[in-house]
């Protein structure tokens, strides 16, 4: 059965999907493309795309017969007569007004199902990974981490933020990455104190914490991970704090497990660092699903009451931010299962002195 087959088992509240986010058209085509509309009935689907791509698509998609889009809007007029359509359903999480606007005037015969309905039954299918997907999120972590430890050398005292994430990009191109996973994020020193905070010149100093929020890109999956480690000796109070983070992140990884709820998974971090006093400097959430985009869902949040599904990649990183001091953050990213998880995230997480 194919994904576009089993939308239908997911989605029953009108007779065809309109698929027109990029994402999610490579999700049920395996193609890469800026521009196309996936026309899915229940007895078959259309991809129609623009000649840019045509003749990709016809050597490459299979779950979909091709056309090549001319009159974007009288071709799907013919498609919906043609199969006797009564309604479409469109993805509301990423079409905009003007577009809906446009469908509704082109095809306004049509009843238009523009709730979450679509947008929701999508993303279910999408917290489950296959072993296709869950191989390539697997080769995307491998090449992350190899470009981490050939970048550990180039850390030092001088060097200074910018410089540091540029190398760690160029060593995760080098190392097969085709993307990014997101602009990589490389602080050191009081800087690392600010969870999502951008590279600057500012120069590396010993004895200072140097935080880096990385991910690589291969075949659309993404990977997603996050070390802190420090230029000399830390202080005291930095291995302190490293230390109730890394207690916190292993709790996090040993409650995770299929079924449980993503306030509980988050509960299951935090409250190590609340016992330790530093509830308030941990402000974000503990996870987020991770496939195709960097964030999608399940979360694990406290005001995630669902639970989580077998199947699904979720990080697990919590952190500590002091205001004009540092920050600590460590993040792996997990497959759950029924009877636990399985880290994607081979690196140690020993406090790193260089």
């Amino acid at each position: 059965m194919t994904r576009l087959e089993r939308l239908f088992e997911h989605y029953t509240g009108a007779d065809c999907i309109l698929i027109t986010s990029d994402v999610n058209r490579r999700y049920f085509t395996g193609m890469k493309s800026s521009a196309g509309v996936i026309a899915a009935f229940r007895d078959k689907a259309y991809l129609l795309i623009d000649f840019r791509y045509i003749e990709k698509a016809r050597a490459t998609v299979r779950e979909a017969e091709v056309l090549e889009m001319k009159r974007l809007y009288p071709q799907l007029s013919e498609l919906l007569k043609k199969h006797e359509a009564a309604s479409i359903a469109i993805e509301s999480e990423t079409m905009t007004v003007k577009e809906l606007n446009t469908y509704q005037h082109f095809l306004r015969e049509y009843e238009i199902d523009s709730s979450d309905a679509l947008s929701n039954a999508i993303a279910d299918m999408r917290m489950v990974k296959d072993a296709d997907e869950i191989a390539c999120i697997r080769r995307a972590q491998e090449i992350a981490e190899t470009a981490f430890e050939q970048l550990l050398p180039f850390i030092r005292e001088g060097v200074t933020e910018r410089e540091t994430a540029l190398e760690l990009n160029r060593l995760m191109f080098e190392n097969g990455a085709e993307d990014l996973s997101f602009e990589t994020i490389v602080l050191s020193g009081t800087n690392t104190s600010m969870p999502h905070g951008v590279p600057s010149d500012k120069k590396i100093q010993r004895g200072e914490f140097v935080l880096m929020d990385f991910g690589a890109v291969w075949n659309g999956y993404h990977s997603d991970m996050t070390r802190t480690i420090c230029v000399g000796e830390p202080d005291d109070d930095m291995r302190k704090v490293y230390s109730i983070v890394l207690e916190a992140q292993k709790a996090g990884i040993e409650a995770a497990e299929a079924g449980i709820t993503g306030e509980a998974l988050d509960n299951a971090s935090r409250s190590i660092i609340v016992e330790n006093g530093y509830g308030e400097c941990f402000g974000h959430s503990l996870g987020h699903g991770v496939g195709l985009e960097i964030h999608e869902k399940p979360n694990a949040s406290p005001n995630y009451k669902l639970t989580l599904p077998a199947g699904a990649v979720v990080t697990i990183e919590p952190g500590i931010y002091i205001a004009g001091k540092f920050g600590v953050r460590i993040e792996d990213f997990v497959i759950l299962t029924e009877n636990g998880c399985e880290n994607l995230t081979k690196c140690a997480k020993n406090l790193i002195s260089l």
